[in-house]
């Protein structure tokens, strides 16, 4: 075929089991142009899609029964085949493309092989409040999306049950901050368009101590922490942990709604935290404390 040649779906020689299936070559087909509209909020609300891209979030959104296509070059699906098998497995319909195609219909600059169109994964506030949560993260018209996502990302590690994206927050599908979950979009319970006062009151009728965090808060991390290890305050029993933006933290009428405010303790030099880092921080005191704990002095005497 010569280079001013016409582009068309092209068959490829496919794994033993898997059935042939056209390679997508032509990047201006109304497929390719569909996907890559999903990088925009309307497009997604309009299909009730939105794109995971790259092999560590394509097998984060498996497991969950998120991807309704997976696309990928031929290379990539070879190099995945047992992840591109149990997408298939369950109900996902897989479309080899070139690196042109999925180039076009990516959002980062260089797509890594594979790319997911993935069912919306946000459950209603009901849900979550009926499984009386441990820990959670309460996001208040936070709008930078790769915050949004690390905050995510550290509730998930940190072992929260769920993140709750109050109504003027980022879109929780937005395609950087899909990224910045780092796949942990799908492994906790996210809420998302919920006014803050009906997201606070729920949780607190759940049995949490809400808590927010703000850099003038009356009370300590430290102290709080220190009075959880004794078997007191509000981290030793379920925990809602509200934070705001980063450019103007919570609003005082947003801290008036929490049970307390709470400074994270600035040791050294730093002139403030970041909204991931002071979440991360805040996350992991409340899951510290909740976790069991064992005494050298009882191991001695044991």
């Amino acid at each position: 075929m010569s280079a001013s040649a016409p582009q068309h779906d092209q068959h490829q020689q496919h794994p033993p089991g898997r059935p042939a299936t056209a390679v997508l070559a032509n990047p201006r087909s109304e497929r390719v142009r569909s996907v890559s509209r999903l990088a925009g909020r309307p497009a997604r609300v309009r299909a009730g899609a939105f794109l995971a891209e790259g092999p560590q979030a394509v097998r984060e959104a498996v497991p969950a029964g998120a991807v309704r296509d997976l696309y990928g070059t031929p290379e990539a699906l070879e190099r995945h085949g047992a992840l591109v098998e149990e997408a298939a497995r369950r109900g996902a319909t897989v479309r080899p493309c070139t690196d042109e195609v999925l180039a076009a219909m990516a959002d980062t600059v260089a797509p890594q092989g594979l790319l997911a169109v993935c069912r919306p994964v946000d459950v209603p506030l009901a849900d979550v409040l009926a499984r009386r949560p441990r820990l959670v993260a309460v996001l208040a018209e936070v709008r930078d999306p790769g915050n949004a996502g690390t905050v995510l990302r550290a509730a998930d590690a940190a072992g929260a049950d769920a993140v709750v994206l109050t109504s003027g927050s980022v879109d929780l599908y937005n395609p950087k901050c899909v990224r910045s979950t780092a796949g942990s979009l799908f492994h906790l319970d996210v809420v998302t368009g919920v006014g803050l006062a009906e997201a606070v009151a729920g949780l607190r009728s759940a049995g949490a101590a809400v808590l927010a965090a703000d850099g003038e808060g009356e009370d300590d991390l430290d102290d709080l922490a220190d009075a959880a290890a004794d078997g007191g305050g509000p981290l030793a029993g379920p925990v809602a942990w509200v934070f705001g933006t980063e450019a103007h933290g919570l609003s005082p009428a947003d801290r008036e709604l929490a049970d307390a405010v709470v400074r994270v303790p600035l040791h050294g030099r730093a002139e403030s935290l970041n909204l991931a880092t002071a979440a991360a921080v805040c996350l992991y005191a409340a899951a510290r404390a909740h976790r069991p704990r064992t005494s050298c002095a009882a191991g001695a005497r044991a």
